[in-house]
């Protein structure tokens, strides 16, 4: 017989994965229509000239060009 007693199962040990938010895309980089340029979770950043903002508040370009971030 051993002397230790079987160990449960522990409640730890899981993780979930990164949601890939952040920058896509930086200053002066050229980009075409649709490609994506910020993920985000609130507007952290707003949307400027040809720029469009998605339900999930990405920012996405809405025209051929080079980006172009700014301060407020």
């Amino acid at each position: 017989m051993g002397r230790k007693r079987g160990q449960g199962a522990g409640r730890n040990g899981r993780d979930s994965p990164g949601q890939r938010r952040g920058v896509k895309v930086f200053g002066g980089q050229r980009v075409v229509a649709g490609n994506i340029l910020v993920r985000q979770l609130g507007t952290v950043i707003y949307p400027g000239l040809n720029v469009g903002m998605g339900r999930d508040y990405t920012l996405y370009a809405t025209a051929d060009g080079t980006v172009e971030y700014q301060d407020r």
